[in-house]
């Protein structure tokens, strides 16, 4: 039988490469990511941390997540330009159009990063390797920005496969290679293992990632209850997880965004909901359905996943309905901590649209609405996903 191959596809500093090339295109003749720079939040409202960096800024020491100060304390002529989280979802819609070109089975992970099942397609593209650096540079050329691009057997092979060195590489991580390649490796680096858990490992003796793959079950239960396992077969190369695609009625539609730095407010939450409303809209309405049941799950910075979901009188697909749904569901749920991974599903689909009347609803809104949308979707698939969206209520 024929083991997975999985590619993972993550843009080398993404949000700063995509800042680079849209100055470029604007006439500036500097490319950022040639000196020390960094995307940041704004200052003024609090929101001061590097969000991403070039790599001679990194080179002097400068970290993503860090507050704005300390960056500019390690290198005195640091640039700093905000961010366009607007422009990096329309890199991100080409990015991902493009690479459903090579495998239907495609997971969007965040804005920067997708997973592709590649299994059985060699008849079609030949060796998963030589494919690999095929997209890799076609990705350069046909963007301006580069990708690395992890092959393994399961989707967290792939993943710390891409990680390994940047940027503009390919690299594997197969099973047979997870002792050589994976187990000399810091603790610290293996996907899901965070500051205050590496922290706690190190002091019980867990050193690198082999350490943990020979640590006793038990005594990592001890420290980390439910996570365990799951830590131990990551240290192991194990992940039986799949790559989300293309689901058929009886199941669900979803999307989600990993974000680069902790959202601490709701406003925030909000803005990212409004992104994945619009991703898993489109996909509805290219499928012809409705969905009866919106959910919206966050993850917060200890990796806890807490999810509500609301079951609806009538089915909806707008990008407007499912946003209002979803924010409601934030709003109620939000424990004010901080989140790292935003996601809506959604379930439980109708072919055909219908209505329970009532006389506080608005049917006649409801179906502006609709044309509204549908016109929408129509200038975008003519001219380009993202030429217009929908307004989100203020």
């Amino acid at each position: 039988m024929n083991k997975n191959i999985i590619f993972h596809i993550d843009v080398n500093n993404a949000f700063l490469s995509w800042s680079a090339i849209e100055r470029l295109k604007s006439g500036d003749k500097l490319d950022i990511r040639t000196i020390p720079c960094v995307v940041a939040g704004d200052e003024s409202k609090r929101r001061g941390v590097v969000v991403a960096k070039s790599y001679p800024a990194k080179e002097k020491g400068v970290a993503t997540a860090e507050p704005l100060y300390m960056a500019r304390r390690k290198v005195s002529n640091l640039l700093v330009i905000p961010g366009d989280y607007d422009k990096y979802n329309e890199y991100s819609n080409r990015l991902y159009e493009y690479l459903c070109n090579y495998s239907p089975n495609i997971e969007r992970y965040s804005i920067d990063e997708c997973f592709l099942d590649m299994t059985g397609t060699e008849t079609l593209f030949g060796d998963p390797v030589l494919l690999a650096h095929k997209i890799r540079n076609e990705i350069k050329e046909k963007f301006g920005f580069t990708v690395n691009i992890g092959i393994g057997n399961n989707k967290l092979c792939a993943k710390m496969a891409s990680d390994f060195e940047k940027p503009d590489k390919v690299h594997t991580l197969f099973e047979d290679e997870v002792e050589t390649k994976l187990w000399p490796l810091p603790v610290r680096e293996l996907f899901m293992i965070g500051k205050k858990s590496s922290e706690i490992l190190n002091k019980i003796g867990v050193v690198t990632i082999e350490d943990l793959a020979k640590l006793d079950l038990e005594v990592l239960k001890k420290h980390f209850k439910t996570s365990a396992i799951t830590m131990h077969n990551y240290a192991w190369g194990i992940d039986d997880s799949k790559v989300e695609e293309y689901v058929p009625k009886n199941q669900g539609i979803s999307n989600s965004a990993t974000v680069p730095e902790d959202l601490i407010c709701l406003q925030d939450i909000n803005k990212v909901l409004y992104d994945l409303a619009h991703q898993v809209g489109l996909r509805l309405r290219n499928m012809n359905y409705y969905a009866l049941v919106v959910t919206v799950s966050l993850k917060n910075s200890d990796f806890i996943i807490y999810s509500h979901q609301q079951k609806l009188t009538n089915p909806i697909n707008t990008d407007k309905d499912i946003y209002e749904v979803s924010t409601s569901l934030a709003q109620k749920m939000w424990k004010k901590d901080p989140i790292r991974l935003v996601a809506i599903r959604l379930n439980n689909f109708a072919d055909k649209k219908y209505e329970q009347i009532s006389i506080f609803e608005e049917i006649k809104t409801k179906e502006n609405d609709e044309k509204m949308q549908q016109v929408v979707d129509n200038i975008n698939k003519k001219y380009g996903k993202e030429v217009v969206i929908t307004a989100k209520n203020k």
